[in-house]
C-alpha cells in the first residue's frame, strides 16, 4: 500500500527539473525529512531531474506525474556501491512506494560504457575487465532488500545498465501496471525477484534484453514463495519467465496466470532446480506464446559442490504456443546469442532431470502446440538407439539448448515420473524426420487423449527404458 501522509513538492526542496543540474543531495535530504515528518509523497512534476544513487526510507513514496523522468546521471561514481549498486535503494525500509505516470531512466547503455572506460583504466575493479563489466558494478534502477509493504505502480521503468529492478528478502510487494522498456545492455532482467515472500507482478508489460520475469533464491536457508505473476506480456530476449538460477533455497507456491509472450529468443517459461535448492507447487493457467525458441523447459542439476535439486508438483493447462521458425528475437537490440548452427529446432517442450534426481509429478492439461518441423537428419541426428548419447551435462549453466541435437520435435521427457499430459494437441507446419515425443527413462506417466499431426510415417511416439506408460 502506498505510503499515508501530505504531498510535498519538489520545488519546496529546491529541485531542479533542468535535466542538468545534479539533485542528488536535494533529493535525498526530502526523503530524510518526510521520513521524519512520519510519512508522505515526494512529488515530481513535469521535468527531467537528475540524481545518482538515492534511499528510500520508511513511509516514504516517490510520485513521479506523467511527464516527470528521474534520470540517472552518468557518472558511475555517484552511485553508492554496498554489494550491489542502483539509483533507488532501499534497505529495511517498510511501506515504501513508487508511483504515478512518470519515467525512471537509467542511461544505461551509456552509463555502462562508462563503467567499462573506469575499469580499463583500472578505477573500477572487475574481474572480466572488458567491454562488458560484471553484473554488480553497473547500476540498476531499483535495488529493495529486506523491505515489507512495498508498491511500484504505473511508471515506466527503462534503460538500466544492469538487472532493471530486483526485490531481495522482501515481503509483500505488489507491482501492478509497470512499463519496463530496458534492452540497453547485456543483463538487463525486467523484474527480479529473490528470496522474498508474498510479492504480486500483474497488469505489466515487460521489453527486456535478458529474462523478463527472473526468480532467484540466493541463500540456502530462504524459500522464494507465494509469487502470483498474472495478465502480464512480456518479450525477451532471454527466458519470459524463468526461476531457478540461481537456485541454493528454493521455490514454492508460484502461479502464473493469464500470460502472452512473444519474439522470446530461449523459453517462456524455464523452471530449473540447478543450484542444491527445490521447485515445487507452481502452477501456470492460460499462457498465450508466439514465437519462441521453447515453450516449458524443466531441468534439474547439481552445478555447486554436487548437489542435486528437486523438482515436483507442477500444473500446466491451458497452453497455446507456436514455436519459432527461426531466431525469435532477431533485430533486437543485445540478442541472445548465436549458437553452434546448424541445429534443428528444438522441441517444444524438454523435461530433463538426473538419473539419481527425477522430475516428478508434472500435469499438462489442455495443451496446443505448433511446431515449425522441417528437421533435417543431414545436420546432425540423433537415433532412436542412440539415446544414451544425448549428454546429461549436470553441471552446465541451464538452458533449453544446452543438450544440442534431441531426437524430438515435439516433447522430450527424460527422467521423470509421474509426468501427465491430458488433451494434448502437436503439430508441425512442414514434415520433420524426428519423433512427436521422446520418453527417456520416464516412468508411471499418462499421455491421455492425444493428437499429432505432422510425424513423419508412424514415428509418433518412442520409450526408451520407461515403464509404466499409458498412451493414447
Amino acid at each position: 500500500m502506498e505510503a499515508s501522509g501530505k504531498d510535498y513538492p519538489v520545488s519546496l526542496f529546491g529541485i531542479y527539473s533542468d535535466g542538468v543540474t545534479l539533485n542528488t543531495r536535494s533529493i535525498q535530504f526530502a526523503i530524510d525529512y518526510i521520513h521524519d515528518q512520519g510519512g508522505g509523497r515526494l512529488v515530481f512534476d513535469v521535468g527531467r531531474f537528475l540524481t545518482g544513487s538515492i534511499h528510500l526510507r520508511a513511509n516514504v513514496t516517490l510520485h513521479l506525474r506523467e511527464g516527470a523522468v528521474l534520470l540517472g546521471v552518468l557518472n558511475p561514481f555517484d552511485y553508492d556501491r554496498n554489494g550491489f549498486t542502483a539509483l533507488i535503494i532501499a534497505d529495511n525500509a517498510d511501506n515504501i512506494a513508487i508511483t504515478g505516470k512518470g519515467v525512471i531512466d537509467g542511461q544505461g547503455r551509456q552509463l555502462a560504457a562508462n563503467v567499462a572506460a573506469l575499469v580499463h583504466k583500472g578505477l573500477i575493479k572487475d574481474a572480466f575487465r572488458n567491454d562488458r563489466p560484471e553484473v554488480e558494478i553497473r547500476p540498476m534502477l531499483i535495488y529493495f532488500r529486506s523491505c515489507k509493504n512495498v508498491f511500484v505502480s504505473g511508471v515506466t521503468i527503462r534503460n538500466a545498465a544492469a538487472w532493471v529492478q530486483t526485490y531481495d528478502q522482501c515481503k509483500e510487494v505488489r507491482i501492478d501496471s509497470v512499463n519496463v522498456d530496458s534492452r540497453a545492455f547485456w543483463n538487463n532482467d525486467g523484474i527480479d525477484v529473490v528470496d522474498c515472500d508474498s510479492v504480486s507482478i500483474t497488469n505489466s508489460y515487460i521489453d527486456a534484453a535478458d529474462d523478463g520475469v527472473c526468480l532467484k533464491s540466493h541463500d540456502p536457508t530462504k524459500v522464494c514463495q507465494n509469487i502470483l505473476v498474472r495478465n502480464c506480456t512480456i518479450r525477451s530476449s532471454a527466458s519470459a519467465i524463468k526461476f531457478g538460477t540461481a537456485s541454493l533455497g528454493g521455490f514454492r507456491n508460484i502461479r502464473l496466470l493469464n500470460m502472452k509472450v512473444f519474439n522470446t529468443y530461449r523459453s517462456a517459461i524455464a523452471l530449473e532446480a540447478v543450484d542444491g535448492g527445490f521447485i515445487e507447487n507452481v502452477e501456470a493457467d492460460s499462457l498465450q506464446v508466439s514465437n519462441t525458441g521453447n515453450a516449458i523447459f524443466m531441468r534439474i542439476g547439481e552445478r555447486n559442490s554436487g548437489k542435486k535439486g528437486r523438482l515436483e508438483n507442477v500444473r500446466i493447462s491451458n497452453l497455446l504456443v507456436e514455436i519459432a521458425a527461426t531466431k525469435a528475437d532477431s533485430g533486437y537490440d543485445y540478442e541472445g546469442p548465436i549458437e553452434d548452427m546448424p541445429r534443428n529446432i528444438s522441441p517444444a517442450v524438454i523435461l530433463a532431470g538426473l538419473p539419481d534426481a527425477q522430475i516428478k509429478n508434472i500435469f499438462f492439461k489442455n495443451v496446443e502446440v505448433k511446431h515449425p518441423g522441417g528437421g533435417n537428419s543431414m545436420f546432425a541426428r540423433v537415433l532412436l538407439n542412440q539415446l544414451d548419447s544425448v549428454p546429461e551435462k549436470p553441471t552446465a549453466y541451464p538452458e533449453f539448448s544446452m543438450f544440442g541435437e534431441l531426437p524430438a520435435w515435439g516433447i522430450y521427457v527424460r527422467h521423470a515420473t509421474g509426468v501427465q499430459f491430458s488433451n494434448l494437441k502437436l503439430s508441425c507446419v512442414k514434415k520433420d524426420y524426428r519423433t512427436a515425443i521422446i520418453l527417456d527413462d520416464v516412468h508411471h506417466s499418462q499421455f491421455m487423449s492425444t493428437a499429432i499431426n505432422g510425424a513423419a510415417g508412424k514415428k509418433s511416439f518412442y520409450q526408451y527404458k520407461s515403464t509404466g506408460i499409458v498412451f493414447h
